[in-house]
């Protein structure tokens, strides 16, 4: 797909940070399961939190197309830091953007654009996630405060030294005999409000991720984001928007496991021969380029769609579906290729088949984008 010269060179800039920046630190981050804040920094200093927002709060004026650029660049790399920036964006910054006051807006969003603090959003429970309707995080109105109760789990860039605030689904009443939806910007430091330790996850080791708890946490009734009893119904617009992000992601995955792969299998001698001569392997590397090119040309495609305004619902679920597995299928075919080494943490082909399964799950599973695929077609 076709890209502008500013696009080509924000992709080298971020393809060149990747591999200088945050590369040479992504096995040791991946060993002792820690974030690291100066990259994250680095990523700031970039704009690259700021890219898809005006300027008049604090952004680079770009659009969605451009972020994502940023996020496949570095998940080539490293998948952590990767979602680092899409949940940073999509799941922290975004919703504040895109339904806060202006007040909300020139108090929250400068920070969250340069990198300085980071913001979760807290959808999943133990019982609820896709199911609004199990939704049992409770808010009701005292005064002029809300007062929360409840607990949410797997929220990203929820427990960091950068975290500010996390913005929580939570039941405000009953409508129609259905409950009742919104969202609430909760601080860090409102009494009440718990982080759990972190998970011991399969992969994204350097990504943060805890469950929270909220123990009659008080916050002012201005820290309703959005309309009341809109909150789920804004979440699912922001969700197709991180489809394509995840999307993205993915498609870094996807190459950074096809450059590993080729790189060994031109250089590894097997019987006096490189592995790359045997024409298994050849056609192993042969499907692999073919899943990084789809998947690429499904997030461009319902990337454009976002920016120019036009209906991308679909276009989002199938980006995520092509991209997520090639992922996944291009993390297997490395490991396989490195043989014993692909085996070894050292080799990102390693890790990426540790983190790349996630991408089958987060943001919406395989499942429910084919529903959404299939609710497209009218036959579902």
């Amino acid at each position: 797909m076709n890209m502008t010269e500013e696009e080509r060179e924000l992709a080298a800039l971020v393809r060149d940070f990747a591999e200088q920046v945050v590369a040479p630190r992504s096995y040791e981050a991946d060993r002792t399961k820690t974030l690291p804040l100066d990259v994250v920094a680095g990523m700031g200093e970039l704009g690259l939190f700021g890219l898809p927002f005006p300027e008049e709060y604090g952004g680079q004026g770009g659009d969605y197309f451009a972020l994502c650029l940023a996020i496949e660049a570095i998940a080539r790399v490293d998948q952590s830091l990767a979602i680092t920036l899409e949940a940073g964006v999509g799941l922290g910054a975004m919703p504040v953007y895109r339904f806060g006051t202006e007040e909300q807006k020139r108090e929250l969003l400068p920070s969250l654009l340069r990198g300085e603090a980071l913001a979760g959003f807290g959808l999943t429970e133990p019982e609820a996630g896709s199911d609004a309707g199990a939704t049992r995080t409770m808010a009701r109105r005292e005064g002029e405060e809300w007062v929360i109760d409840g607990a949410k789990q797997f929220i990203t860039n929820s427990g960091t030294p950068l975290t500010r605030f996390v913005t929580v689904t939570a039941v405000t009443g009953e409508h129609d005999g259905r409950k009742e939806i919104s969202t609430l910007i909760v601080p860090t430091d409102a009494p009440g409000f718990q982080v759990g330790p972190a998970y011991d996850k399969v992969g994204w080791h350097a990504s943060d991720t805890h469950p929270l708890t909220f123990d009659g946490v008080r916050v002012p009734v201005a820290n309703l984001l959005g309309e009341q009893g809109r909150g789920y119904a804004n979440f699912l617009n922001i969700l197709d928007e991180g489809r394509i992000a995840i999307a993205a992601l993915s498609t870094g995955a996807a190459e950074g496991c096809l450059e590993e792969a080729l790189a060994y299998a031109t250089s590894r001698r097997v019987f006096g021969e490189p592995l790359a001569s045997r024409q298994h392997v050849q056609f192993t590397l042969a499907r692999m380029r073919q899943r990084v090119h789809n998947a690429r040309l499904g997030w461009q495609h319902a990337a454009r769609l976002r920016d120019s305004g036009l209906p991308f619902k679909a276009e989002a679920a199938i980006a995520k579906l092509t991209a997520s597995d090639a992922a996944m299928d291009n993390a297997r075919d490395a490991t396989q290729i490195l043989g014993g080494n692909g085996f070894m943490n050292e080799y990102a082909s390693a890790r990426h088949f540790r983190d790349s399964k996630v991408l089958e799950i987060g943001e919406g599973t395989t499942e429910v984008q084919l529903l959404v695929i299939a609710r497209a077609l009218g036959v579902a």
